[in-house]
C-alpha cells in the first residue's frame, strides 16, 4: 500500500511527493524501494503489487522501472484501506485464485530484516493452511499513544508457532494512562498494519462483513476489458464508502489471529519516531544533511538536504526542517500540531506549500 500523503512529515513529505517516495532515512533508497527489496526475500518480483493513488503513477514507475503495468494499481480517489485491499484482491485473483497474500504499508521501518522475514514465513505457512486472518503485533517497548493495540488470548494455537494467539480486542490510539496499563498487562501489542491471509479467506470476510464493497467488485469484469478498467474502478470507488480494513473486517471477524514479534519496527508516523531510529551526535542531535552546523543544541532532529547552510544555536528538543521552500521549526513535544499547521497553511496559501 503506497497511497498515503504522510502529512505528519510535512514539509519534507508533500502531497506531490509523500514520504514513501523519499529517502527519508538517508539510506540511498526510498521507503518504497526498501519495502520492495525486503519482500524480494519472500516472493519473486512479479508477485509484488503496488496499490497507490493515480497521481503517483509516474513516480512509482520511475522508482520501480522493472515493474509491469499490471503490478501497479492506481486508485482514482482515497477511500482508506478496505477498498485498496479489495482492489488488490481482485487483481491478484486474475493471476492466482489460490494465492496467499501479505498486505504491508510501503513506508515502515524494519531494523532486523532477517527476523522480519522469519516471522513473515511463519505467518504465511499458518495463513496458507487455515482459514484465518492473521495480523502482526509488535511487542511494545513504551506506553505509545500513537499506535493502535491488539490484545491476544494466551494459549497454544499452533505448536510450531509459539508466538501466535487468537485476537481478543482491537483498541485504537489510547491515552497515555491507558497505554501504561496496556504495557504493564503484557497482553497488548502494537498493531503494525501488516496482514497475511489466503485470498479465499479474505474474500469470504469481505462478503460477510463488507458485502456492499465486495459486490461492487463482483459486478465488474476487470482485466477482461482492460480498456475499461480505469472507468470501472472509478465507478467502484465513487460508490464505495471510505473505511479501514481494521474497522470493516478485522474488528468484526471471529477468525483473527495475531503473530507477535520484535524486529525493530516503526511506522515512521512522525518526526519523533524517525528521530528514535537515526544516529545522533554527542548532544543527542539527529542531523540529516551535510550543510548543518549546530551549537549548544541538544535533542533536536534537523533535516536540511537542499544544499542551504543551516545554523542552529541554543535549541533543545526541536524539529527543524528546511526544504528550500518551507522552513519548519517546531518543539518535538508539540509535533502533533503539525497536522493542524498543514491545514492552516492550506487555508492561508492554498495548495502551493502542501
Amino acid at each position: 500500500m503506497a497511497g498515503g500523503i504522510g502529512s505528519r512529515f510535512w514539509p519534507l513529505s508533500r502531497a506531490s511527493m509523500p514520504k514513501q517516495f523519499l529517502d527519508i532515512l538517508g539510506a540511498g533508497k526510498t521507503l518504497l524501494q526498501q519495502t520492495v527489496d525486503r519482500f524480494l526475500n519472500v516472493c519473486p518480483k512479479e508477485n509484488i503489487f503496488i496499490v497507490s493513488n493515480q497521481e503517483y503513477g509516474d513516480i512509482i514507475k520511475e522508482q520501480l522501472p522493472d515493474f509491469a503495468d499490471i503490478q501497479i494499481m492506481l486508485e482514482p480517489m482515497r477511500k482508506n484501506t478496505a477498498p485498496c485491499i479489495a482492489y488488490a484482491n481482485f487483481r491478484i485473483k486474475q493471476v492466482n485464485p489460490d494465492a496467499i497474500i501479505i498486505v504491508a504499508p510501503s513506508d515502515h521501518l524494519i531494523l532486523d530484516e532477517r527476523e522480519f522475514i522469519r516471522i513473515i514465513k511463519q505467518g504465511l505457512n499458518f495463513a496458507g493452511s487455515t482459514n484465518a486472518l492473521l495480523t502482526l503485533g509488535i511487542k511494545p517497548s513504551r506506553p505509545e499513544t500513537g499506535y493502535g493495540y491488539i490484545q491476544g488470548i494466551k494459549g497454544i494455537v499452533d505448536n510450531n508457532v509459539p508466538d501466535l494467539m487468537k485476537v481478543k480486542t482491537f483498541t485504537e490510539k489510547p491515552d497515555y494512562e491507558m497505554a501504561k496499563v496496556f504495557l504493564r498487562s503484557g497482553d497488548f501489542y502494537w498493531n503494525a498494519g501488516i496482514f497475511m491471509w489466503s485470498l479465499k479467506a479474505i474474500e469470504q470476510s469481505f462478503n460477510l462483513h463488507l458485502a456492499e464493497l465486495a459486490s461492487l467488485f463482483n459486478d465488474i469484469e476487470l482485466g477482461l476489458a482492460p480498456n475499461r478498467e480505469a472507468e470501472n474502478i472509478h465507478s467502484v470507488y465513487s460508490e464505495s464508502r471510505s473505511i479501514s480494513i481494521d474497522y470493516g473486517i478485522m474488528e468484526k471477524a471471529d477468525n483473527v489471529f495475531v503473530l507477535t514479534a520484535d524486529f525493530g519496527w516503526s511506522d515512521l508516523g512522525a518526526w519523533s519516531s524517525l528521530y528514535d531510529h537515526l544516529d545522533r551526535d554527542n548532544n543527542g542531535n539527529a542531523i540529516i544533511g551535510d550543510t548543518v552546523m549546530s551549537y549548544d543544541s541538544e535533542g533536536c532532529i534537523i533535516n536540511a538536504t537542499n544544499g542551504k547552510l543551516v545554523v542552529v544555536q541554543g535549541l533543545k528538543d526541536y524539529i527543524v526542517v528546511d526544504t528550500g521552500e518551507v522552513l519548519l521549526i517546531c518543539k518535538k513535544s508539540e509535533e502533533q500540531s503539525i497536522k493542524q499547521i498543514v491545514n492552516d497553511v492550506k487555508v492561508q496559501t492554498g495548495e502551493e506549500f502542501i
